[in-house]
């Protein structure tokens, strides 16, 4: 997920006042609070690091808005367990080529009432895919016939395989056999929307209220911009005699030591991606109090290149860098979270990719001095301060701390001058796309369980996920290759000789693997991000 894909992953890494902005901040034996009725009000009460930046399924891209966006809104399937299990759809037949899928909806009803319709799917699909809606999530259509053509501008929409039979039917018509499609129908952009509501008013998704009508577990009841959001239980919701909160209270909680003094003190119920992170400055603390949780993500944190940037622009600069990052020093000293150093564009946890490849080695100071020399003389430069490296982040004390720290290392070991500066997170996301950075910061989880996550994004420059300028004709020939390769052991061999190639010029800097750090109180129930950093609060219960 990007810009987490991660906030794009704003790491894994006043009060009173807020709080009061927020009309949150209640003791904790606030969160299961009595109603009227003399029942629990099933209160949750969580933070974010910041706005999300949409809450459109089509156009977001980011963990923040993922957090709200899959707690209000259903896909066709959805992932519990590591499993696929049919959410949406009640019936799902594949034919034995294994192209084609014929969905059958199950009697579902939008928030306000009307029924979901294949035709809600149909719409949010080629909205997506519509070259005028600029989706940088809408590549992950391309498994459907006809998607990737019309999304380029070289088809027409009426050549798209998805096929409203009736009501309640949807078929769709895939490119070619793609065994993770139906974790692709659990992803956002995959979700459906309200269709009559997003013809009449473009600009549905910008506040909560009556435009803003969903199909999931919860309402989006309010939407203080930069403040808070707060989540109702949907009444309408074909599961909802299983879904146990009542209310989610959301703030939006930028600094992460805020953050933790609020779990302390019970202001929230839970800290840990995607609802902020765990501190760096509380990580040992919790840990000697027996509370984190520690468990594997399918995730990595890197450092992206412009490989237009003046410096940036020289492989050998770029490889420079990324060798003489001290990744188990890092980890040792100030993440503190059990990560691992990342080697590679692809986490061990993926399958298939759990064995360092060779690439390079961790802090190898003599080879990234022979291609800092190496760089130089490619660009005329005689001495390694002229090097001017501007470092860029989110605002954030854990993504601070990592660029300061990688900064000395560059400065001490390379000899260049390297500035570190942050932003807002919108603000950076919009930097970012625009490659009006040298090296940044970013994080990605896998949107689904296959290598291809990792790696799809940088198949060409103008995939809405690349931000690094760099292409290679070698790397998309090899992921258009292993698109179409039946044979599993195959086509994990063309992703491996993909992720060399990339590994070669590096468009991007591995740093680590990510692990999800989290806390919660006793009484909560259910609660714990899954290997993908999902939180389905469908589930999740208080009991005290």
């Amino acid at each position: 997920m990007k810009k987490n894909n991660f906030l794009l992953l704003s790491l894994l890494l006043a009060l009173s006042v807020v709080l009061a902005a927020c009309n949150f901040g209640g003791s904790k034996e606030d969160s299961g609070s009595t109603s009227t009725d003399g029942t629990s009000s099933k209160e949750l009460n969580l933070v974010l690091t910041s706005e999300p930046p949409s809450l459109h399924p089509q156009l977001a891209t980011d963990s923040a808005s993922n957090a709200i966006l899959q707690n209000v809104f259903e896909g066709l399937t959805t992932v519990k367990d590591g499993e696929v299990v049919k959410a949406m759809a009640e019936d799902i037949q594949v034919s034995e080529d294994n192209l084609t899928y014929t969905f059958t909806l199950r009697d579902a009803k939008w928030s306000n009432g009307d029924t979901v319709t294949a035709q809600d799917f149909e719409y949010a699909w080629k909205f997506a895919l519509n070259p005028a809606s600029a989706s940088e999530y809408a590549s992950i259509l391309y498994p459907i016939k006809g998607a990737q053509s019309y999304n380029e501008g070289e088809g027409a929409v009426e050549d798209v395989a998805i096929k409203v039979v009736d009501e309640k039917t949807l078929e769709v018509t895939l490119e070619n056999p793609t065994p993770y499609f139906l974790e692709l129908t659990a992803f956002k952009t995959y979700y459906p929307i309200h269709s009559k509501t997003a013809e009449a008013n473009a600009n549905w998704a910008a506040d909560a209220g009556d435009n803003y009508i969903t199909n999931g577990p919860f309402t989006l009841a309010d939407w203080q911009h930069s403040g808070s959001i707060t989540l109702e239980k949907n009444e309408t919701y074909w599961d909802a005699a299983n879904v146990a909160l009542n209310k989610v209270n959301i703030s939006m909680v930028e600094n992460e030591a805020t953050a933790a003094t609020m779990f302390d003190a019970g202001e929230i119920d839970f800290l840990g991606a995607p609802y902020q992170t765990v501190g760096l400055d509380v990580i040992n603390r919790y840990k000697e109090e027996g509370i984190l949780n520690i468990q594997d993500y399918a995730a990595i944190y890197v450092y992206k290149f412009n490989t237009t940037g003046e410096f940036t622009k020289n492989a050998n600069i770029r490889k420079a860098l990324t060798l003489a990052i001290d990744r188990q020093g890092l980890i040792d000293n100030i993440t503190k979270g059990e990560q691992t150093p990342a080697l590679g564009m692809v986490p061990k946890a993926i399958k298939g990719f759990e064995e360092d490849r060779g690439y390079f080695k961790d802090n190898d100071l003599e080879e990234a001095k022979k291609a800092l020399a190496a760089g130089m003389q490619e660009l005329g430069i005689t001495d390694p301060s002229q090097i001017q490296i501007n470092l860029s982040i989110n605002t954030s004390e854990a993504h601070a701390a990592i660029a300061q720290f990688v900064q000395e290392g560059w400065h001490k070991n390379l000899g260049i001058d390297v500035t570190i500066d942050n932003s807002e997170w919108q603000v950076y996301l919009d930097k970012v796309s625009n490659l009006d950075y040298d090296v940044a910061r970013m994080g990605w989880i896998a949107d689904y369980n296959d290598a291809y996550t990792f790696l799809e994004q940088y198949d060409s420059a103008k995939n809405g996920n690349n931000d690094t300028g760099w292409e290679h004709p070698e790397y998309a020939s090899l992921l258009k290759q292993s698109i179409t390769e039946t044979d599993a052991d195959a086509r994990i061999e063309l992703l491996k000789q993909a992720e060399a190639v990339a590994m070669s010029e590096f468009p991007i800097a591995p740093v680590y693997y990510y692990t999800n750090l989290f806390v919660k109180k006793d009484y909560v129930e259910n609660m714990a991000p899954d290997s993908l950093g999902n939180v389905q609060l469908k589930y999740v219960d208080i009991n005290k």
